[in-house]
């Protein structure tokens, strides 16, 4: 099989954008752990869909777009959390105020951000 059709090595990098999220989250870099958590699921989600359709991801950060061709059925929280990480993931890596955006994420919400993002990167993997 061809590394790009390799869902593994998506969900390897899913595992280790995560473990960067947490480091990012550790040393205050609250809005750079929001960045790689999105970015994780993302992986997570195009690892799913290599697995399922053996057909290489586009190259796209919308989480629903994946939702809707996988056909999952996230619980409703999964669901609205994956909503608003699509938008996170745009809004963090091009924020127009950074300092704006560093207060949007304290360490509180920044660490529940992390822990939701790493049970449903498990829950995908587990699909």
């Amino acid at each position: 099989m061809e590394q790009q059709l390799n869902y593994e090595e998506w969900f390897f990098q899913s595992d280790y954008d995560l473990e960067t999220a947490y480091h990012m989250m550790q040393s205050g870099r609250n809005v750079y752990c929001i960045s790689m958590c999105q970015l994780s699921l993302e992986k997570a989600l195009k690892g799913l869909f290599v697995k399922r359709l053996n057909q290489f991801p586009p190259k796209i950060l919308d989480l629903m777009y994946f939702v809707r061709e996988l056909a999952l059925k996230p619980e409703e929280k999964y669901l609205d959390f994956l909503v608003w990480m699509t938008t996170q993931g745009i809004t963090t890596r091009y924020a127009d105020d950074l300092r704006g955006m560093i207060k949007l994420y304290p360490n509180e919400r920044t660490s529940d951000i992390y822990q939701q993002t790493k049970t449903i990167q498990q829950w995908i993997k587990n699909l």
